[in-house]
């Protein structure tokens, strides 16, 4: 494991996270690293940093990434991406429906799990991050094709086991 990259990564999401805390965005993790976050220790190395807030919040972020130094990639209606020091940030989007649905921005028939968004934090290399639910997580994983039209990669279906077994040692 790259563990020089793994610390630069841990730094720049310790980065993002003291900015969104700041100004009281809140986020949570998705992703590769959020099951590390979840498990509480690295278990791989990672591409990029996968992230999920408020849709209220997306402009705010978008500026305060930008004035961090993080540069803003174009942006769709479904994320906005950023990269700093030759590392991908993705943000997702989500808005609280008025009867308190959790739905993906641009994604009106996706209805993510209403606890979803917990208040949780979990602990890894002195950064404590809310994660999203892994009953999410596994959906997501599970909907990765329909939703990309790509075939799961191995490292998706490995990720699926994981947060399978993180889900069955809580219940």
């Amino acid at each position: 494991m790259n563990f020089s990259l793994v610390n630069s990564q841990l730094k720049i999401l310790d980065e993002i996270n003291r900015i969104c805390r700041s100004h009281n965005y809140k986020i949570w993790l998705r992703g590769g690293w959020a099951i590390d976050f979840l498990l509480g220790k690295v278990t791989r190395e990672h591409s990029d940093i996968d992230l999920v807030s408020l849709i209220q919040h997306r402009e705010n972020i978008e500026k305060s990434m930008v004035n961090a130094g993080f540069e803003k990639k174009p942006v769709s209606l479904l994320q906005t991406d950023f990269q700093k020091n030759d590392l991908d940030v993705n943000f997702i989007f989500a808005k609280i429906s008025n009867e308190g649905n959790v739905i993906a921005n641009g994604f009106p028939d996706w209805e993510w799990h209403k606890d979803s968004l917990s208040e949780h934090k979990y602990q890894l290399n002195g950064i404590s991050i809310a994660v999203l639910n892994p009953l999410q997580l596994l959906e997501e994983k599970k909907v990765y094709e329909k939703g990309t039209g790509r075939k799961l990669r191995p490292k998706d279906i490995e990720s699926m086991k994981i947060i399978q077994d993180i889900i069955d040692s809580k219940n």
